[in-house]
């Protein structure tokens, strides 16, 4: 019997060791939390030594998150695909009369959160198109009606909807919008929502923050400061908000880093508020020619030095919702992440304001859409993207691999490479799909927990906040 001769190990596929030199000063200052350079940035994603890079996004996560891994029981409701814009890289908007278009009534509103609630959610994301034929007062009835629904339940849900770019809208159909004092206008239409019942603002419209792009992409939407408007205003109200960056299709890596760096200087300034400390800004970090973050005086603030205590719904953030807020949960809020710890940069107590909890990078999907001669990104780049989102987005407490445009399993894999997140069951979504994928884009709670378990991690379901849930058969209350 011939003896085979074992295979040899080529340890070099195992042991996470750097092979490009210029990733040794970013491992100390990433071991160290302090924040990371454009320039560094453009190291992480130009190196061929990914598997440091994806090392480095998984030791900031397992510090800011240990092993947990998060997922919540959500449904999305688009109102309307209705939209007078015509975004190049949109396969969801309609006008009106032609096939497919849509927009569903307070009552169909009223629906379906009958419908998630039946099904244990305890989220509605809800936006749409920018509908020209719908009033002002579709919107805060369209949320009361909802919170009025959950109420009648014996519950309710929270309500997380409209992206900034409808929030501007809103302003300007309300007759609220002015250009020398657009935040006044924003400021209205938010505090109305808020009075609604609205509890917080997804982080969608927000593409690339970058003029070229916008020109060539999405040229009636608005620009990247009147997004940041919209998020100051609704940090300034206590609501929170999440960030996003579409990606893969006519950007450069260098516009989606200046994107992070805008962001994350956002942030500086709602984390300030709530009472956060940090270290001065230099040249070094806010590098020359961001026009978006002239003027900006808070200092840096990262959340990934060893012992810093992440920002937790309740103290400075306020939960939203209106007046039944936490009908069925707990009054307390609880950690936005495992162990709280202790530093200079702790929040001191009474700061009061909202901040980004989550960025989403969204991979762009061609198919249907004017761009659809593009390729799209590839599997690599989504998987860099998404780690130098972490280790650029030094202040955001979550990132999110957003399983509907990842996939499950690529969204397990990003568990190590920087995500802790990877949203809910979702039911319905009409915004992109996957080839060959309808509307209907659901997947159970069993399925999450099993991913999450799979890729190692321990799976916690969260609310909209991220406060940990538990669960009593149906019912259900966030906890400590």
């Amino acid at each position: 019997m011939t003896t085979l001769a074992p295979i040899p190990v080529d340890d070099s596929l195992t042991r996470p060791e750097i092979r490009d030199p210029r990733l040794e000063p970013i491992r100390a200052k990433v071991e160290r939390g302090e924040r990371l350079s454009l320039a560094e940035g453009e190291v992480l994603y130009t190196t061929n030594d990914l598997w440091t890079v994806l090392e480095l996004a998984d030791l900031v996560r397992r510090r800011m998150h240990g092993d947990v891994a998060y997922y919540n029981i959500n449904r999305h409701f688009n109102y309307s695909n209705v939209c007078a814009l015509s975004c190049k890289f949109c396969e969801f908007y309609r006008k009106k009369g032609q096939p497919g278009e849509y927009t569903f009534s307070v009552e169909d509103g009223r629906k379906e959160v009958r419908n998630a609630i039946e099904n244990g959610a305890t989220e509605i994301h809800m936006v749409g198109g920018l509908q020209p034929y719908l009033a002002w007062d579709y919107y805060p009835d369209m949320i009361r009606g909802m919170k009025e629904e959950a109420e009648a339940l014996g519950t309710d849900i929270h309500i997380k909807a409209f992206t900034a770019v409808e929030i501007v809208h809103l302003a300007k159909i309300a007759k609220k919008y002015k250009k020398s004092d657009r935040q006044a206008g924003i400021r209205w239409v938010l505090s109305e929502l808020k009075e609604a019942g609205l509890g917080s603002l997804p982080g969608g419209g927000a593409e690339v923050f970058d003029d070229r792009v916008h020109d060539q992409t999405h040229k009636t939407k608005i620009r990247s400061d009147e997004w940041l408007d919209v998020h100051l205003v609704a940090h300034e109200l206590g609501l929170n908000t999440n960030a996003t960056i579409l990606y893969g299709h006519i950007d450069q890596r260098k516009e989606r880093l200046v994107h992070m760096e805008i962001l994350r200087r956002s942030q500086d300034v709602a984390l300030e508020r709530i009472g956060y400390t940090g270290v001065e800004a230099s040249g070094d970090v806010v590098e020359p020619g961001l026009a978006a973050t002239e003027g900006i005086g808070a200092p840096v603030i990262t959340l990934t030095r060893p012992g810093v205590e992440l920002p937790r719904a309740g103290r400075g953030a306020v939960s939203g919702g209106g007046p039944r807020a936490h009908a069925r949960g707990s009054e307390k809020a609880g950690p936005v992440a495992g162990a709280p710890g202790s530093s200079e940069e702790c929040p001191r107590e009474g700061g009061v304001g909202g901040y980004y909890q989550t960025i989403i990078p969204l991979p762009f999907f061609p198919d249907g859409s004017e761009l659809e001669h593009l390729p799209g990104p590839s599997g690599l780049e989504n998987y860099r993207t998404l780690a130098v989102a972490r280790l650029m987005l030094d202040n955001f407490p979550h990132v999110k691999a957003f399983w509907i445009m990842q996939t499950l399993p690529m969204a397990q894999l990003m568990l190590e490479s920087g995500a802790d997140d990877i949203d809910g069951t979702v039911v319905w979504y009409d915004i992109t799909k996957l080839v060959g994928e309808g509307t209907h884009q659901e997947t159970t709670v069993h399925d999450l927990i099993r991913a999450i378990r799979e890729a190692g991690f321990e799976p916690v379901e969260r609310d909209t906040l991220y406060r940990r849930v538990e669960r009593d058969g149906v019912k259900w209350k966030t906890v400590e």
